[in-house]
């Protein structure tokens, strides 16, 4: 089988629309879906304020100047006009510890499988290469926010909390042009150390396909074209930890199942 090429894998994770012939392999094939969603992730971490916020200017160190002047043969030096470092105003929270949140009842997931093998240096490359076309595309590779997509609702459920969660919502399908966007309305409690991402799972939660992150208030996430949502009826939003894994952390705070 001949498996989507790294860079194509790097165009869908910023959900770019492919060739027919490469949109119709990865609508079926489980392991380059599941590298799309890898590479999606460093994407989609962009929307979270922890890694999108904007660092302290650094002022570079003298022997930066000593190689160019030594490259170039220049005797002179430019005039110190470099502000002096600040000190960020909030570090950045550490990544959670593994395991330190156990999976509360009624949130049964299954994680998805790595990858057999690991990825070869082009793939790294190509996943570096998405994170980086993320950043300068801004606001077009993250989940929307404060809008309504138009188009006709198609399915829709409340979000119900799980277990003790004080958190609750709605999602609506809706589609417009034959492009379909899940509208979430998220209600939950800001997060110091994780985000919120939201899922499509089978009705038994064993497979999912991630969507993407969202914060509280109303987000708008494209629904992968082709995706079958009869086989996958069920809207989750799970916190993950800032741990770069892109399996479900089985921490979920609310749950529905989408109907007409």
């Amino acid at each position: 089988m001949q498996h989507c090429s790294p860079d194509q894998l790097a165009l869908a994770a910023l959900r770019e629309e492919l060739p027919a012939e490469d949109a119709a392999h990865l609508s079926g094939c489980a392991t380059c879906q599941a590298e799309v969603a890898s590479l999606q992730r460093g994407v989609d971490a962009l929307a979270v304020p922890a890694f999108s916020s904007a660092g302290a200017e650094v002022a570079p160190p003298p022997r930066v100047w000593d190689a160019i002047a030594a490259a170039t043969g220049a005797t002179s030096r430019p005039r110190p006009t470099v502000p002096p470092v600040k000190a960020a105003a909030s570090p950045v929270p550490a990544p959670a510890p593994a395991g330190a949140t156990a999976e509360p009842a009624g949130a049964d997931v299954v994680p998805l499988r790595p990858r057999a093998g690991g990825w070869s240096r082009n793939r790294w490359l190509t996943a570096a290469a998405a994170v980086l076309v993320g950043a300068v595309a801004g606001g077009t590779v993250v989940a929307l926010t404060g809008e309504d997509t138009g188009g006709s609702v198609v399915a829709e459920t409340a979000l119900d909390p799980l277990d003790d969660r004080t958190a609750s919502g709605r999602a609506q399908v809706r589609e417009d042009g034959g492009v379909r966007s899940l509208q979430i309305d998220l209600d939950a409690p800001a997060l110091d150390d994780g985000y919120y991402e939201v899922w499509l799972l089978e009705p038994d939660a064993v497979r999912m396909v991630p969507l993407g992150t969202v914060r509280t208030g109303d987000s708008v996430l494209p629904v992968p074209e082709g995706l079958d949502l009869v086989a996958y009826p069920v809207v989750d939003v799970s916190i993950e930890p800032l741990d770069g894994d892109p399996t479900h952390s089985g921490v979920s705070v609310v749950r529905g199942q989408l109907s007409d």
